[in-house]
């Protein structure tokens, strides 16, 4: 799952998170790898603002987050199991759910790869 950012990834992160400077974790020191996982777990102040930042999303970001995580290369189980459940809804409720299904599906996978 580890990657590099692309200028997609990183202007859709800085686009959820316009207060990043640098893609680069302020306490690991090591550049960010994906986009939830750090918006999640760094930038949004809770469970709402989380929400609140990715319902900003049209359904094509959305949509490409959701290939990223069907493709295994942004993660939602280094997440707290709430801001994945954010990110689901959010798919039920913008895209479908029957795509939903298949990221939660994705989801748990990941969880039991741990």
């Amino acid at each position: 799952m580890p990657r590099e950012l692309d200028d997609k990834d990183v202007s859709l992160l800085k686009r959820l998170a316009p207060e990043l400077d640098e893609i680069v974790c302020e306490h690991s020191r090591v550049p960010y790898r994906s986009i939830l996982p750090p918006l999640a777990n760094h930038f949004a102040r809770d469970l709402a603002d989380f929400e609140r930042r990715l319902g900003g999303l049209n359904n094509d970001e959305l949509s490409y987050l959701v290939d990223l995580v069907m493709r295994g290369l942004e993660s939602l189980s280094c997440m707290n199991p709430d801001y994945a459940e954010v990110f689901l809804r959010l798919v039920e409720d913008k895209i479908s759910k029957e795509t939903a299904k298949r990221v939660t599906a994705r989801y748990i996978e990941g969880i039991c790869e741990l």
